[in-house]
């Protein structure tokens, strides 16, 4: 999917969004993988090691954000980005656009979330 313009709960965000997204997956899974490793050095327990959850579903996030050329948070609030700076935002203006955006953005918060309890609960029963 290479779209180059808004349409209402399919594409929110441009290359310049779509890198920082994907920046962020990166980011989350190498602290997934350093915390991992760490935690498994160290020895920590398992409700420890449930702290995981947090950087995956950064992970996650980002790299699904990255993928669907939709940002959640952006959905959420009725905004758009395909300009070539970061942050600049402009404004779905009609209301059912917003009611498709907001589902997208619920959608990809669910796999997120979803993303890091299995990493998680993995990590948990992992000793």
């Amino acid at each position: 999917m290479n779209n180059t313009q808004y349409i209402p709960g399919v594409c929110n965000i441009g290359p310049a969004e779509i890198r920082l997204r994907q920046r962020a997956g990166w980011i989350g899974i190498t602290l997934t993988a350093v915390l991992w490793s760490l935690m498994a050095y160290l020895g920590a327990g398992a409700l420890w090691r449930l702290l995981l959850f947090f950087p995956s579903a950064l992970s996650a996030v980002g790299f699904i954000q990255a993928r669907m050329h939709f940002c959640a948070a952006f959905g959420m609030r009725g905004l758009f980005n395909f300009g070539s700076e970061v942050g600049r935002t402009d404004s779905a203006l009609q209301a059912e656009f917003r009611a498709e955006d907001r589902k997208k953005a619920l959608q990809i918060i669910v796999y997120s979330v979803l993303t890091g309890l299995i990493v998680a609960s993995i990590a948990y029963f992992v000793s």
